[in-house]
C-alpha cells in the first residue's frame, strides 16, 4: 500500500512539473508579444489577452487544487513513514529478542531506507515546484504593471485586483502549505536523527554482541582446557591405579612365595618327623585334605535327582520357559535364548555376566534356568574383601595342617571326573553363579581361575595331560615327599555366570572380563510386573553332560557362512573406527554364538545383534560421543539397515543422547524388549 501511494504521489509531481513548465513557456511567449505590442494593442486584443489570462489563472487555481491533492498525499506518506517507524521500532525490539529474525530486520531497514530516499525525491519535487510558484507570482506581479499602465481598462483592472486578492489568499493558503511541508521536513529530519540513533544503539548491541560470542568461545575453549586436563587427570589416575594394581600383585606375589616358603617349611617338618621315626601314615595326609573330598550340600542334593529321560534341545528351552512363568517371573523370549546360547559358548566365551540395576532379575534367570534344565546351582557370594584367589578357592591352615576349601572347590573337585577317578558325578553338570562379582576388584580374585578356563584344550582333547596342564588348578596343601597336591581341572561340565550390580558401591568390570565374556544388560523396566508363582515346580531331573554336548555346535558351522563373515568385517571395521578393534578369539566366539543360537533357521541376523550388543558395546564404555559421532553412525545404520534391530537401534541412541546429556561419555543403559 505504501509503495502504491508514492508511485501515485510521483506520477502526480511529475504531471504538474510539466503542466507548469508547458504554462511557463506559453506565458514568456505570450509577454513578449504582448511587449512589442505596446501601446498599439486595441481595446479588443487587450480584452482577449484578459482572457487568456482568466483562463492562465483558472489553468494555475487547477494547477493549486492538484497541488493541494499532492500536500494531502504528502501527509498521507508522512502517516505511512510513521507507521512504518512503528514497524522499524518493533522490527528492531524483535532484533534484540530473536537472532533468526536480524535478516529481516535489514531488509525492512533497506525498504526504509528505498522509502526515505523516495521521500527525499518527493521533496526535491516540491521545491521545484515552489520555484515555479515564484515565477507564477512574478507573472501575476507583470500582469499587475500591465493593468497599472492601462486606463483604459481600469474596470477590468478592479477585476483583476479582486481576482488577485484571491490569488493572494490562495498564495496565504500555499504559505500555509509551505510552512506545513517544513514541519513535515523538520519532522523528517527528527526521525532520520532517531533513525541514526537506533542504528547506533543497534551497532552498540551488535559490538556488544560479538564481544559477548568472543565470551563464549572462550568460555568453550576454557571448557575443552578443563576437559584436557581432567582426561590428563584421568591418565594420572589410571596410571596409579597400574602402580597400585602392580603394588597389589607385587604383594600377591609375596604371599605366593610366603605360602611357598611354609609349604616347604611344613615339608621339611615332615620330613624331620619321618627322619625321627615319628612318620606320618596316610591316614594325616587324608587329613590334609580331608575337606575337599567332602560333599558340598549342592552335590549332597544332585545325588538323588532322577536322570531326565531324552529330550532334545527346543524341549529343554520349553521347560525353562514354563517354570519361569510358574515362579512368576517373566523375561523376554530373546534373553532367555541369549543366556541359553551363552551357556553353551563355554568353549570360545568362558563365562556370561547378567549387569544391570538391582531387583531386576539377574540373579534368578541363571538359578531357575538350572533347575529346569537339570544342572547343579552353586551360587558364590563375593565379598568386598576378595583380594586373592585363596578366597575363591580356600586356603591351607599350616597350624592345623589341613586344607580349608571353598563349597566352589569342593564342588570342582567332585565334578573334576579326570583327575577325580572316585567322583559320583561322571556325567552331570553345574552351574556357579559369582553373584555380585564386582563387589570386589575382579582381577585380584578371579583373574587367574578366567585364565585358567581359557588355556582348556578343546572339549574331544581334555583327556591329553600335555596340554592340560596349563588348564588345572594345582591347590596349595603341602605334601609329604613324593606326593603332588591334588589338581582340579575345570572341564566342559562346568558353566560359569555372574551378576553385577550398577551402584557406586561397585566395581566396573575389567577388560579381561569384558573380552572373555557375554555381558547381558537387564535395562531398567518400562513396567512394573505384578506375576505371581502360578504353582509348584516340579522337583528337578538331572541333564546327562554326554547329551549337553549333543546340543553345542562347531564354530565350524558358520566358518564358510558368507552372511556371517561378510558382516563380522563390518563388526571389526565398525570398532576399529572407534579405536576398540578385536582380534581371531574374539571373532571365532562371535561366530560360536551364532552357530550355536536355537532356532535361527538360517538368519543370522538376531544372534549378531545379540553379539554386538553383548561383545561390543560394553566395550565402548567411556568414549567421547561427540569424537566418535561419524564411527556411532555407522554402528546404528548398521544394526538398523542391514540387522534391521530396531530396538537396539534406538538404545543406542538412548545411551548417546544420555551421554550428551551428561558428562559427554558413552555407557551402554542396555535394550528394552
Amino acid at each position: 500500500m505504501l509503495t502504491e501511494n508514492i508511485l501515485l504521489l510521483v506520477l502526480t509531481a511529475v504531471a504538474l512539473v510539466a503542466l507548469i513548465g508547458a504554462q511557463t513557456v506559453l506565458a514568456i511567449y505570450h509577454d513578449r508579444a504582448v511587449t512589442a505590442a505596446g501601446p498599439t494593442m486595441t481595446l479588443e486584443s487587450l480584452i482577449a489577452s484578459i482572457d487568456q489570462k482568466r483562463n492562465a489563472l483558472s489553468d494555475i487555481e487547477n494547477d493549486l487544487a492538484e497541488r493541494r491533492k499532492a500536500l494531502a498525499n504528502i501527509a498521507d506518506v508522512q502517516a505511512d513513514y510513521d507507521a512504518t517507524k512503528r514497524q522499524l521500532d518493533d522490527l528492531k525490539t524483535e532484533w534484540l529478542q530473536q537472532d533468526e529474525r536480524r535478516a529481516e530486520v535489514r531488509a525492512v531497514r533497506e525498504e526504509i531506507e528505498e522509502k526515505i530516499n523516495e521521500k527525499l525525491a518527493v521533496e526535491s519535487d516540491l521545491a521545484t515546484g515552489r520555484a515555479d510558484l515564484g515565477a507564477v507570482q512574478e507573472r501575476l506581479a507583470a500582469a499587475e504593471r500591465l493593468f497599472a499602465t492601462n486606463d483604459e481598462m481600469k474596470r477590468e483592472h478592479a477585476a483583476l485586483e479582486a481576482r488577485l486578492g484571491e490569488l493572494r489568499s490562495e498564495a496565504a493558503r500555499l504559505s500555509e502549505a509551505q510552512e506545513r511541508v517544513q514541519y513535515l521536513e523538520a519532522t523528517a529530519s527528527e526521525l532520520a536523527r532517531a533513525v541514526a540513533q537506533d542504528e547506533g544503539r543497534l551497532e552498540v548491541a551488535t559490538r556488544e554482541l560479538a564481544v559477548a560470542r568472543e565470551a563464549l568461545a572462550a568460555e568453550q575453549q576454557a571448557v575443552a582446557t578443563v576437559r584436557a586436563e581432567l582426561t590428563q587427570a584421568a591418565a594420572r589416575a589410571a596410571a596409579s591405579e597400574e602402580r597400585a594394581m602392580a603394588i597389589e600383585s607385587e604383594i600377591g606375589k609375596l604371599d605366593e612365595r610366603r605360602s611357598s616358603l611354609m609349604a616347604q617349611l611344613a615339608r621339611l617338618e615332615d620330613n624331620i618327623g619321618e627322619a625321627a621315626g615319628s612318620g606320618s601314615g596316610g591316614e594325616d595326609d587324608d587329613d590334609r585334605i580331608k575337606e575337599l573330598i567332602a560333599l558340598p550340600p549342592v552335590l549332597e542334593h544332585m545325588k538323588i535327582w532322577p536322570e531326565r529321560a531324552g529330550e532334545n534341545e527346543d524341549e529343554a528351552i520349553t521347560r525353562v520357559k514354563r517354570r519361569l512363568s510358574e515362579n512368576g517371573l517373566q523375561y523376554p523370549d530373546r534373553t532367555v535364548m541369549a543366556f541359553h546360547t551363552a551357556m553353551k559358548t563355554n568353549e570360545t566365551t568362558q563365562m556370561a555376566v547378567l549387569a544391570g540395576i538391582s531387583g531386576t532379575g539377574k540373579s534368578q534367570l541363571p538359578r531357575q534356568y538350572a533347575a529346569a534344565m537339570g544342572i547343579g546351582f552353586l551360587q558364590v557370594p563375593v565379598q568386598p574383601r576378595w583380594d586373592s584367589p585363596q578366597d575363591l578357592m580356600g586356603f591351607y591352615n599350616y597350624i592345623e595342617k589341613r586344607f580349608r576349601p571353598t563349597d566352589m572347590a569342593r564342588a570342582l573337585y567332585q565334578l573334576d571326573t579326570i583327575n577325580n577317578t572316585k567322583s559320583e558325578f561322571q556325567d552331570r553338570m553345574m552351574m556357579v553363579l559369582l553373584d555380585e562379582m564386582n563387589l570386589a576388584r575382579i582381577e585380584y580374585y578371579f583373574s587367574d581361575f578366567l585364565s585358567r578356563l581359557e588355556s582348556r584344550p578343546s572339549s574331544d582333547r581334555t583327556g591329553e595331560r600335555s596340554l592340560r596342564k596349563d588348564a588345572e588348578i594345582e591347590l596349595e596343601i603341602p605334601m609329604p615327599r613324593g606326593k603332588n597336591p591334588p589338581r582340579i581341572f575345570p572341564g566342559y561340565n562346568l558353566l560359569f555366570a555372574g551378576t553385577m550390580n550398577e551402584d557406586e558401591s561397585t566395581q566396573s568390570l575389567s577388560d579381561k572380563v569384558v573380552d572373555r565374556a557375554n555381558v547381558i544388560r537387564f535395562s531398567a523396566p518400562k513396567r512394573i510386573h505384578t506375576s505371581t508363582p502360578s504353582g509348584k515346580s516340579p522337583e528337578p531331573e538331572a541333564l546327562s553332560a554326554k547329551r549337553w554336548r549333543s546340543w553345542v555346535r562347531s564354530v565350524s558351522n558358520v566358518e564358510g557362512d558368507a552372511a556371517v563373515t561378510s558382516r563380522i568385517e563390518r563388526m571389526v571395521e565398525v570398532m576399529t573406527d572407534f579405536k576398540r578393534p578385536f582380534g581371531h578369539r574374539l571373532g571365532r566366539a562371535i561366530m560360536a554364538y551364532v552357530s550355536n543360537y536355537p532356532g535361527r533357521g538360517g538368519d543370522v541376523r538376531i544372534p549378531l545383534a545379540d553379539q554386538i550388543e553383548m561383545r561390543l558395546l560394553p566395550k565402548l564404555r567411556g568414549l567421547e560421543v561427540d569424537a566418535n559421532d561419524f564411527a556411532f553412525g555407522k554402528l546404528k545404520s548398521f544394526v538398523s539397515d542391514d540387522l534391521q534391530d530396531d530396538a537396539l537401534a534406538q538404545a543406542i541412541e538412548t545411551s548417546i543422547q544420555a551421554a550428551r546429556d551428561g558428562a559427554g561419555q558413552f555407557v551402554w543403559n542396555g535394550v528394552s524388549r
